[in-house]
């Protein structure tokens, strides 16, 4: 790409950079026309889409060495590296590869197989049969494999059916007289109650409750609203409680970030089980089932019509084996085009591209798709009717993204089925659709949380530990939502979303009005990035600046959230350096132009949230634009005391040294009494530098908490943990999520101590979390429900 831009004459990067979006096609062509008299742009294009060159083509000699590789690790009982080696050779093994007159494919399912029953995970064992016997359904040992495994689990119906069927196809007599010394041992255990399978029903019941959960959603309309300053979102038309569904909705387009593809199923974007499903056509993507991959990649393969092994099959067992061998033979629907299809002929455009890019050319090509495959791309860009920022981008980006545009387009007429035309009007519509992608797409999010002991134990009992890990959102992938990309943005968000799966939920966390817009946070809120810096990303990152209610008026949370302390130890005043004072003197400047002196009250800026505490830290004279202009970085708001900022950094870099080496500790599970103690000591210096309210200090009570925890003195871990959620409580809304993590870490540790005030504690996290989630909650955090029923011994 650099090499691309740096040939671009510079009349023609002018163009570009004056480009308006109605001059789109206009340019574009010009662009085209450079490019297609440039041999490098052809030697790109060729080494991106000719599957002769691909990165990520089939290899049946690599796949026959990790299929040896598995052989020795299993044969010296290293599972886990057999396993791994099995896997790998199937992401590269070609459908009709033979090994030894046996299918490649079949054979390594057959071998893992064996591997996962080793590691006595019986029902993905069941699953890589059932995939062995879809492609190859006379292979006996893979029928027999089946039966010990269901035999195993105590499902004896099927497991007789499994070993009748590979007697049936067994062609060793030896082989034969050993599966009927099984069967009749299996006889004898038919008539005991099978297990039931807990999965399905789990399956089941998630299935319901999002059935019950849509319904929720549905009973509260949405429309799509104007506002000034935000152009168009998505308001109720009544009052919604807090806690409410109020919308769900599929992707248009998704695509996995590029750091997930090891761990996360490529369509679902869930973590990856044991037995993850590779692409048939591709080495790149994998899969959690044979479901997702089949609607992320179109076909799995050629089923077999006739199973060559009705010879000798009752009637039954002809039936039993038809639902297992063509059980996954379905086809797609509209809804759920295969969005991975016309990039999986061995190409490498969509392993060097960014993620973006992939999610513009599958939004390209879904859009082609609904249209029944109409090449008429004159209002392509209208199926998603979202908004652009093109008139803001920088002139490199507007380069770039015309690039990658045309480069995109040339890949997708290889590598599609779709005889896409490219000129500058097709790219200015792709240019159109990336920086849609850009302003309107959405992270998708998974939970993650390390815990430093654990709450439950294998054995699904409480342990001495505490959870203290904290939790973060991990951006596993990205999407376009045709009605959820059109909710906007706040700092000061009114509605929570999270994703099942590729499923959008979104839930309200504060009443709101008929009318008002539903807002949420794109990442970062009031009470974790002071309003400069959020103000900063958003522009960067989504160009435009934001005028939320949090960014238009003064809030304590801002003010406080990396502050000073003032140097009069009895003063509650803060002190700010320059970039947070000038960011809300001019909140409060623009205000008082709109409100104009006849109506101006000072306390009217000040945001409701926390103003209980605005007077503990700032005077009022500091809200009235006639005086502010007074005040000065260093000064105190409250008694104007000077400080010296630099001193006060430098003492607080200084104590962080030693806190860093306690975090260290904690990560590498070795603490001791002195950094402990050193870091107590360094509390200390912080709480006489920075602002009793500020951040970093509930940062270092929360570190000291998972410390003391760790060391076993459960006490003062709950001391510190208490000290760092009564900071939290001034940043955000004491019903903030923020609030409710931090919770679970002092609930947990209550319990430790046997502690009766631990069940205020997973009251107020169940009620939060709640609001946050839904019936989800349990599902999402599985500890809930353990901290839950651990109450109910406090009442006995």
């Amino acid at each position: 790409m650099e090499k691309l831009k740096s040939a671009i004459p510079e009349t023609l990067k002018r163009m570009v950079a004056d480009t308006t979006p109605g001059d789109l096609p206009r340019t574009c062509s010009s662009l085209l026309d450079f490019l297609l008299h440039f041999p490098p742009f052809h030697h790109m294009v060729e080494d991106l889409a000719e599957s002769e060159k691909a990165l990520c083509g089939k290899n049946e000699d690599e796949a026959l060495q990790w299929k040896q590789k598995g052989n020795r690790c299993f044969a010296t009982g290293d599972y886990s590296n057999a396993l791994a080696s099995y896997s790998q050779a199937l992401r590269v093994a070609p459908m009709d590869a033979e090994d030894m007159d046996k299918n490649l494919v079949a054979t390594l399912y057959l071998n893992r197989a064996f591997v996962l029953h080793k590691m006595n995970l019986l029902a993905e064992c069941i699953r890589d049969c059932n995939r062995a016997l879809q492609i190859s359904p006379s292979y006996s040992k893979a029928w027999y494999r089946r039966g010990i495994a269901n035999a195993s689990l105590g499902n004896y119906k099927d497991a007789i059916n499994d070993l009748n069927v590979a007697k049936t196809v067994e062609l060793s007599s030896g082989a034969k007289s050993q599966i009927e010394s099984e069967l009749k041992t299996l006889s004898d255990e038919c008539g005991r109650t099978t297990n039931p399978a807990l999965k399905h029903t789990v399956k089941q019941f998630n299935i319901l409750a999002k059935k019950d959960q849509i319904a929720e959603a549905d009973q509260i309309k949405l429309q799509c609203v104007n506002t000034p300053d935000k152009a168009r979102g998505m308001a109720s038309t009544s009052n919604i409680p807090p806690g409410s569904l109020v919308h769900t909705e599929e992707p248009f387009a998704t695509v996995i970030l590029k750091s997930c593809r090891e761990t996360h199923c490529h369509y679902c974007l869930n973590e990856l089980p044991v037995d993850k499903v590779p692409c048939t056509s591709c080495s790149i993507p994998v899969y959690c089932s044979l479901n997702c991959q089949l609607r992320a990649g179109g076909k799995l393969f050629s089923f077999p019509k006739s199973h060559g092994i009705q010879k000798g099959l009752s009637n039954n067992l002809e039936k039993y084996v038809a639902e297992i061998t063509l059980g996954a033979n379905s086809e797609t629907d509209i809804e759920h085009i295969p969005e991975h299809r016309h990039e999986c002929h061995g190409v490498s455009w969509p392993s060097v591209l960014p993620s973006e890019i992939v999610l513009a050319g599958r939004a390209f090509v879904k859009s082609i798709m609904q249209r029944r495959g109409s090449l008429e791309i004159a209002n392509l860009i209208e199926i998603l009717d979202l908004s652009h920022h093109y008139s803001q981008m920088s002139p490199e980006s507007r380069l770039e993204v015309q690039i990658y545009s045309t480069v995109l387009l040339c890949c997708l007429q290889r590598s599609s089925d779709l005889e896409i035309q490219i000129n500058g009007f097709s790219i200015a519509q792709v240019v159109i659709i990336i920086s849609q992608i850009r302003v309107n797409s959405m992270a998708i999010t998974r939970i993650k949380s390390i815990d430093v002991n654990g709450i439950v134990d294998q054995f699904g009992k409480f342990s001495s530990g505490a959870l203290t890990s904290n939790v973060e959102q991990v951006k596993v992938g990205q999407a376009i939502y045709k009605a959820g990309s059109l909710l906007n943005h706040s700092c000061q968000p009114n509605i929570h979303a999270y994703f099942l799966s590729r499923t959008l939920f979104i839930r309200t966390t504060e009443t709101v009005a008929a009318g008002c817009p539903l807002e949420l946070s794109y990442g970062l809120q009031v009470g974790q990035w002071d309003c400069k810096d959020r103000i900063k990303l958003l522009e960067d990152e989504y160009s435009f600046r934001c005028q939320c209610r949090a960014c238009l008026k003064a809030n304590f949370s801002d003010l406080v959230l990396h502050a000073f302390h003032c140097i009069k130890p009895n003063c509650s005043g803060i002190v700010v350096d320059s970039g947070v004072l000038n960011c809300e003197k001019h909140k409060i400047e623009q205000l008082y132009d709109i409100v104009g002196t006849s109506n101006w009250e000072p306390h009217f800026q000040v945001e409701n949230f926390n103003s209980d505490y605005a007077n503990e830290v700032m005077l009022d004279a500091f809200l009235d634009s006639n005086s502010s202009s007074n005040v000065n970085p260093g000064n105190c708001l409250k008694c104007g005391s000077y400080c010296d900022l630099e001193t006060s950094r430098a003492t607080v870099n200084k104590a962080w040294k030693c806190i860093r080496r306690l975090q260290d500790g904690i990560v590498s599970e070795d603490i001791s009494s002195s950094e402990l103690s050193d870091t107590l000591t360094s509390l200390d210096l912080l709480k006489s530098t920075l602002h009793a309210y500020n951040r970093r200090i509930a940062e270092v009570e929360d570190i000291l908490a998972q410390a003391f925890c760790m060391v076993g003195d459960l006490q003062l871990a709950r001391d510190h943990c208490k000290a760092s959620i009564e900071i939290l409580e001034k940043l955000y809304t004491c019903n903030h999520i923020v609030i409710g993590h931090e919770l679970v870490k002092l609930s947990s540790i209550q319990l430790s101590l046997n502690d009766p005030a631990a069940v205020d504690s997973i009251n107020r996290v169940v009620k939060i979390f709640s609001c946050y989630y839904g019936s989800d909650a349990d599902f999402i955090f599985p500890h809930l429900q353990f901290l839950r029923k651990e109450t109910e011994k406090f009442s006995l």
